[in-house]
C-alpha cells in the first residue's frame, strides 16, 4: 500500500485495490476498509475489474498503478523472467491495463527487470558449442517485449531506475518506474525533491536519525547470541570488516570465502545516512539491518518509518510476516512523486523535466540509453549470425 498512500497524498481517490497475499489483504482491510479489494488478478476480466471498482465502460480511468510480482526478475537468485508464473502475472497486468485503456498507467518493479530475459537459457547450455542467444534470451528481453507491446497499443512511455532517497525517503531503495501515456506523448521523468550532493540546490537526503530518533516503542526479532558477540564490537555504520582481522573469518564462517563485497554481513546502520534497502527479514546473515547502537535488528516501528507508513498503520500477521509486508512495500514518497507528475499531466500544467539529474548509480538505466544498449546487443547478435 505504499504506492497507494503516496497517490492519496498527491490527491488521487483510490477506487480499487488488488492483492493476492493473505496477510497483505488483511492489512489493507484493517487500514482501508472502504476501498474495494480483489484477489488474484489472473482470475478477473477487464469488465469484472470495472464492476469491482464501481465503474462502467463509459468511465475514463485517469490512472492504473501496479507493481506485479517482482521475484521473477530479482537480481538475487534465479532469473526465470516470464517463464516464472509470477512473470505471467506481469503480462496479465499489462494485458488488462491495455484493455481498460486508462489515460496513464504505471509499472513499478525491481532493477532486475532491466536485465531479465524473456526466456532463460541455463548457463550449462551456453558457449561456443551452442547456438547464440535468441532475441527472447537476451538480457533485457522481457522488458523489451513489454515496451514493444505498450508502444503497439499507442502508448508512449518513459522510465528510469529511481532511488527513493531522491524523493524524501530515508532509505536507499531503487525501483524501475515506467510511466505510460495514452496520448502518445512521452511523459517526463519524476521531479526529485532531495539530492545526495546538493544537486539543483535540493535539500540533502533524509537520514535514519531524522526518521527514527524519536521512536520510543520497539517490537523486533532478535539476533542469535553467537552474532551478538561480534555486534558488541561494532560501532554505528560499521560491518564485519571493522572487526579485528583474526575474528573476521570466524564471524563469517564459510561466507568469508565467497565472492562479492559482503557488505550486508554484521551491518550496523549509520545514524546520519539514509538506511540501506529494507529487506523482508532484518536478521538474515547476508543482509543484516542492525540498529546503530542497540544490539538488535531494526524494529517494525523503524521499518514503518523508513517506508513512510503512518505510525498507527496496523500490520496483520505474526512479526516475521509484518517485516515481510513492510520490506516489500514501495516508499510512500515515491508514490507521491508519481502522483504529482500524473496530476500535472492530467491538468495540462507545465512540468519541467530535470536536466541531467543523476537518478541512478548504474549506467544505461533510463529509457533512451537502455533501448540503445539493447538494440546494439540485438544488432551484434544478428551480425554475428550473418558471419556463419
Amino acid at each position: 500500500m505504499g504506492l497507494d498512500l503516496g497517490l492519496e497524498r498527491a490527491g488521487f481517490d483510490i477506487k480499487l485495490a488488488c492483492e493476492i497475499d493473505r496477510y497483505c489483504r488483511e492489512t489493507i482491510s484493517l487500514n482501508k476498509p472502504d476501498i474495494p479489494l480483489i484477489g488474484d488478478i489472473t482470475g478477473y476480466s477487464a469488465a469484472q475489474i470495472l464492476q469491482a471498482a464501481g465503474l462502467t465502460g463509459s468511465d475514463d480511468i485517469d490512472l492504473i498503478v501496479g507493481g506485479p510480482p517482482c521475484q521473477a526478475f530479482s537480481t538475487a537468485g534465479k532469473r526465470n523472467g516470464f517463464h516464472d508464473q509470477r512473470g505471467n502475472v506481469f503480462l496479465t497486468y499489462v494485458d488488462l491495463v491495455l484493455t481498460l485503456k486508462p489515460k496513464y498507467f504505471i509499472i513499478e518493479n525491481v532493477r532486475g527487470l532491466l536485465s531479465s530475459p524473456m526466456k532463460h537459457r541455463p548457463h550449462t547450455l551456453r558457449g561456443p558449442a551452442y547456438p547464440d542467444l535468441a532475441l527472447d534470451e537476451l538480457p533485457g528481453g522481457a522488458l523489451y517485449f513489454v515496451l514493444d507491446t505498450i508502444k503497439k497499443a499507442g502508448y508512449a512511455y518513459s522510465f528510469t531506475l529511481y532511488n527513493a532517497a531522491h524523493f524524501g525517503t530515508p532509505q536507499i531503495r531503487e525501483r524501475v518506474v515506467i510511466v505510460c501515456s495514452r496520448d502518445g506523448k512521452r511523459p517526463p521523468y519524476l521531479q526529485p525533491t532531495h539530492a545526495q550532493s546538493n544537486a539543483m540546490g535540493l535539500p540533502p537526503w533524509r537520514t535514519f536519525r531524522e526518521a527514527t530518533a524519536d521512536l520510543a516503542e520497539h517490537h523486533h526479532i532478535d539476533f542469535p547470541e553467537k552474532r551478538l558477540i561480534y555486534y558488541r564490537m561494532l560501532k554505528e555504520g560499521q560491518n564485519w570488516r571493522a572487526l579485528p582481522e583474526d575474528l573476521q573469518r570466524e564471524a563469517l564462517g564459510k561466507a568469508f570465502f565467497a565472492g562479492g563485497g559482503k557488505t550486508g554481513f554484521l551491518r550496523r546502520i549509520a545514524w546520519d545516512k539514509p538506511a540501506p534497502t529494507l529487506v523482508t527479514h532484518p536478521a538474515m546473515p547476508a543482509t543484516d539491518l542492525a540498529h546503530p547502537e542497540e544490539d538488535r535488528p531494526l524494529s517494525i516501528e523503524e521499518y514503518k518509518r523508513l517506508q513512510e507508513f503512518p505510525d498507527d498503520w496496523q500490520v496483520a500477521g505474526p512479526l516475521l510476516e509484518q517485516y515481510r509486508q513492510i520490506g516489500n512495500a514501495v516508499p510512500s514518497s515515491l508514490g507521491l512523486a508519481i502522483g504529482r507528475l500524473v496530476i500535472s499531466l492530467l491538468r495540462g500544467e507545465p512540468y519541467q523535466e530535470p536536466a541531467s539529474f543523476n537518478y541512478s548509480r548504474y549506467r544505461n538505466t533510463n529509457d533512451a540509453l537502455w533501448i540503445q544498449q539493447f538494440e546494439r546487443m540485438q544488432r551484434g547478435r544478428v551480425e554475428q549470425q550473418a558471419l556463419f
